[in-house]
């Protein structure tokens, strides 16, 4: 079955999250014509590391989701405390409310099973707001206790390679082992595996609208 999402939006808790969780989809969509909106929820200035600017997440943001094709009047950023978005949950859920009004056909969230309080607070909140659309959740291995891979996205080396040059503008994050080349390409061979293909982004369905 061949789903053709028009209108995406994905939340991202902190800046990057969503181009881990599923860049090459984005690459993929937006590649296909699809209509594409970012949100993320914190620039995370508390953990920046020391001696660069307490906003560089807000300039690395931009740079990133340029690579995969997101334009700048669809990049959405908040500016909540990092690790404490659940201290502000309905002021989330009433920024999600008046998203909802932009009809979109899917979004794009953390999984379920995520244990970081912040992707947790951002993924249940998203739930209650987007209740009648399409729902996939996204795939953090380092933050996921459990995860069902119930939808595969087949990928493209090039859409890959997208990933990977987006991921490169968080040189504030570059210390990270799950930034590293070797692992983004080492995730989509092996979810590409499960299905017979060469590249792959899994994720959990949380609801689907057919």
């Amino acid at each position: 079955m061949n789903f053709n999402f028009q209108n995406i939006l994905v939340l991202a808790p902190h800046t990057d999250d969503g181009e881990l969780g599923c860049g090459g989809t984005l690459s993929k969509f937006i590649k296909g014509g699809s209509k594409v909106t970012y949100a993320a929820f914190s620039t995370a200035e508390e953990s920046v590391p020391e001696g660069l600017p307490k906003d560089i997440l807000k300039t690395e943001v931009r740079s990133a989701t340029k690579k995969l094709g997101v334009k700048e009047e669809n990049l959405i950023i908040f500016n909540y405390p990092v690790r404490k978005l659940n201290f502000y949950r309905q002021e989330i859920l009433e920024e999600l409310i008046k998203l909802r009004t932009n009809n979109y056909d899917l979004v794009l969230i953390p999984c379920l099973h995520d244990v970081h309080q912040d992707h947790a607070t951002v993924a249940n909140e998203a739930l209650r707001a987007f209740k009648n659309i399409s729902i996939l959740g996204y795939e953090l291995i380092w933050n996921n206790l459990s995860f069902n891979t119930t939808c595969f996205v087949s990928l493209e080396k090039e859409h890959i390679e997208n990933k990977v040059a987006a991921l490169k503008e968080y040189k504030s994050q570059k210390h990270r082992d799950y930034m590293s080349d070797e692992f983004i390409f080492s995730l989509a061979k092996t979810r590409g595996v499960q299905v017979g293909k060469a590249y792959a982004e899994a994720f959990e369905v949380i609801r689907l609208m057919i």
